[in-house]
Formats: structure tokens, sequence, C-alpha cells
């Protein structure tokens, strides 16, 4: 059985963005808030999920992830618009 899983886009200090993927994105952006996510997010400070897509599995994430670094940051704030994160409660 595989689980959901979340391509998400962070807002990062000094005007930058991240993409990842996670099976628990809040459980994933406190890592990052924490210094313990990714070497960018170490460097550039992680304010807040932006937006954030569920996936059947991680292959189709991770394929997801990868396509929307591809491209320009417009594209990506255009697919946020669409898939816009609501803190869950």
């Amino acid at each position: 059985m595989s689980e959901q899983w979340w391509m998400y886009l962070l807002e990062c200090e000094g005007d930058m963005t991240y993409v990842g993927t996670a099976a628990d994105v809040e459980k994933r952006f406190t890592k990052h808030i924490s210094g313990k996510g990714s070497r960018f997010t170490r460097i550039n400070k992680p304010i807040m999920i932006i937006a954030a897509q569920p996936f059947p599995d991680r292959s189709t994430a991770c394929k997801a992830e990868y396509a929307l670094k591809q491209r320009p940051l417009q594209q990506k704030l255009d697919w946020a618009e669409e898939w816009s994160w609501v803190k869950s409660s």
C-alpha cells in the first residue's frame, strides 16, 4: 500500500524558493526550520509553506518536483496560486 506524498514550495529568505517532497509537509517544514531539512534551507532560511500538491506516491511526487524545479520563478508562483497551502489545525 502506498501513502500519499506531497510536492511543496517554500518561501525562503533572500527572495528564494525551495521545492521539495514529503509525506508530511508540516513535519518536513519543521525540519527545514531547525536546520535539518536540506543544505539549501540551512543557508536560505525558510519563512513559510507557500503551496503543496498531493500525489499518490513518492515516485510521482519526485518526478513532479524535478519538473517544477526546472521552471522559472514566475511559473513556480503561478503553480503555487493553484495549490495554496492552508495550515492544518
